[in-house]
C-alpha cells in the first residue's frame, strides 16, 4: 500500500500523472436482484468494474445505489444473481453447481478485501482516530499492535491528520472524521473501496476536503465505487458515471458522455434537477 503524502488538487494547471496499473480489485455484478417484501430495490443488474477503475453511482433517493453497494461486499444478501471480486465469491462458495452461503467468519474474512466508508463516519467515540485505526489490523491479527500504530500514523498522515492522532471524534470535525474513517478503511489494505454518500453528512465547507482524499486514492489506482450526489467530483475524478433510477441502472458511461450528453429521458430529467 502506499503511503505517501497525498497529491495537490487538481486546479486545472498540473498535469496529472497516469494512474498505476492495477491488477486486483476486479468486480463483476451478474444479475442482481433485492427485494424487501413486495418492494424491488434492485432488478437484474449487472455491471463489471475493471481493477482500478472509479466508478460513480448516481441517482435519486430510493434508486438503489446504496443497497448495491451493500450487497458487493454481502452486508446486503442478493435474491437472485452474484457478485464476485478477482472471480470470487464473497458470501458463497460453489459446490455441485449450487452457491452455498459461506460460515459467517469466512464471509467477514473476505469482506475485508472491501473497505466500506459510511456517510456518517461510524468511528467508535471513546477511542481516538490512532486507536480507531489500529482496531481492525490488531483484532484480526493482521499485525501487532506496534506494528498497527506504525501504519496508523502513516495513515493518517496521509489523510492529512498527523497532528490529530491522539483526537477523539467528539474534538474532530465532520470532515476530520471522514477522514479518518478513510484511513481506517485502508488499514487492512483493502483491493476495492466502497464509499456511500461520504460528504452527505457534512457541512458544505468541509466537503472539499474529503474529496481531496478521494481524489488522491483515485490517482493511487486503488478501484473505487462511489455513492455520490456530487456531480461535479463524479465529472472531474470517475472513469465511468453509471445512473440508477428504480432499482434499473438505466444509463452508463464516461463523465461526458452522462452528465452531458445523456441518452435517456430518465437521466436527462435527474440531471435537471441537480445541475
Amino acid at each position: 500500500m502506499s503511503q505517501t503524502a497525498l497529491a495537490p488538487s487538481f486546479d486545472g494547471n498540473i498535469p496529472i500523472a497516469p494512474r498505476p496499473t492495477a491488477t486486483v480489485g476486479r468486480v463483476e455484478i451478474s444479475d442482481v436482484t433485492k427485494s424487501y417484501g413486495t418492494n424491488t430495490v434492485l432488478r437484474d443488474v449487472s455491471l463489471t468494474i475493471a481493477p482500478g477503475e472509479v466508478v460513480a453511482l448516481i441517482g435519486p433517493s430510493g434508486s438503489g445505489k446504496s443497497t448495491l453497494l451493500r450487497t458487493i461486499n454481502h452486508l446486503e444478501t442478493v435474491d437472485r444473481g452474484s457478485i464476485t471480486l478477482d472471480g470470487q465469491y464473497i458470501g458463497y462458495e460453489e459446490r455441485g453447481g449450487k452457491l452455498h452461503e459461506l460460515r459467517e467468519a469466512e464471509i467477514l474474512r473476505r469482506r475485508t478485501q472491501f473497505g466500506l466508508v459510511f456517510q456518517n463516519f461510524n468511528l467508535f467515540p471513546h477511542l481516538t482516530a490512532i486507536e480507531n485505526v489500529v482496531e481492525a489490523p490488531v483484532a484480526l491479527k493482521r499485525l501487532t499492535k506496534p506494528e498497527a500504530r506504525e501504519l496508523a500514523k502513516a495513515l493518517l498522515a496521509r489523510v492529512g491528520l498527523a497532528d490529530k492522532v491522539d483526537h477523539y471524534p467528539r474534538q474532530l470535525s465532520g470532515g476530520q472524521q471522514q477522514r479518518v474513517a478513510i484511513a481506517r478503511a485502508l488499514a487492512l489494505s483493502p483491493k476495492v473501496l466502497l464509499f456511500d454518500e461520504p460528504t452527505s453528512a457534512l457541512d458544505p465547507e468541509l466537503v472539499g476536503e474529503v474529496l481531496d482524499v478521494i481524489r488522491g486514492l483515485a490517482r493511487d489506482g486503488t478501484t473505487l465505487i462511489v455513492v455520490t450526489h456530487e456531480i461535479g467530483f463524479a465529472r472531474e475524478v470517475a472513469d465511468r458515471v453509471v445512473f440508477l433510477d428504480g432499482g434499473e441502472i438505466v444509463e452508463q458511461g464516461t463523465p461526458i458522455q452522462v452528465l452531458r450528453s445523456p441518452k435517456q429521458q430518465r437521466t436527462r430529467d435527474f440531471l435537471a434537477k441537480v445541475l
